[in-house]
């Protein structure tokens, strides 16, 4: 109930900050991104746009990012057990952050990212349909990459489940976060982070994820915006 609230709150602080902003003139679709300004965004925009995102993902600045979010992630592993075992130990923080593991699912992601595309359209807001159509093509790379990654390095969950390493349920939110503070700055930047760090907090209280796999996963959602 609480996250179909947030996702409710989101879905109308944007379509409202977007009534508040001066429309733009329409113009005709980016070729290589598929992205349209105006009254429609096209359904078929949000596929054509993965091919742009997929060919820029190999870039200077996201061997950067992951290059340091690599180090750190190394250099927090020796106190990951340790990390971990107090957040999960803890009944307060245990139920202070059980819902997250709903807020930052992936059905509940995409459900977001489709819905805003939805309104977006329903409504007549192009940059709520903009933004949905963003928060789809942002959902499904960095689920391929996040997959990627789990299935090449096989680490053990600290519950001793499969796939810990990175945390896809905090990669997930903070590229929401990502596109959500790129389209209304940071009026919505903020709490949406705010949110994706409540995230990533309860994949350790839930004894989910090591802390190493929490912070490689939310650089992961830089990736797709990086410069």
């Amino acid at each position: 109930m609480r996250t179909s609230i947030l996702v409710v709150v989101c879905l109308v602080s944007m379509t409202r900050l977007a009534s508040a902003q001066t429309p733009e003139p329409p113009s005709a679709p980016a070729a290589d991104t598929g992205t349209v300004h105006g009254a429609a965004v096209p359904f078929r925009s949000i596929f054509t746009g993965l091919g742009h995102d997929v060919r820029h993902l190999p870039s200077p600045a996201n061997g950067l990012i992951l290059g340091v979010a690599g180090f750190s992630a190394l250099a927090i592993h020796p106190r990951d057990e340790v990390l971990t075992r107090r957040a999960s130990n803890s009944e307060p923080i245990d139920e202070t952050f059980d819902a997250g593991a709903l807020l930052g699912n992936g059905i509940t992601q995409f459900g977001l990212a489709f819905g805003t595309y939805v309104v977006g359209r329903a409504t007549g807001h192009a940059n709520v349909a903009l933004t949905g159509s963003d928060l789809m093509r942002g959902q499904i790379v960095n689920a391929l990459l996040t997959q990627g990654v789990k299935f090449s390095v096989q680490r053990r969950r600290p519950n001793g489940g499969r796939y810990s390493f990175p945390s896809g349920h905090t990669s997930a939110a903070f590229v929401t976060a990502a596109v959500v503070q790129r389209h209304y700055g940071w009026r919505l930047g903020v709490p949406a982070y705010g949110l994706a760090s409540y995230v990533a907090m309860s994949r350790l209280s839930e004894n989910r994820h090591f802390a190493s796999d929490v912070l490689f996963g939310a650089a992961m959602a830089w990736c797709r915006d990086a410069p």
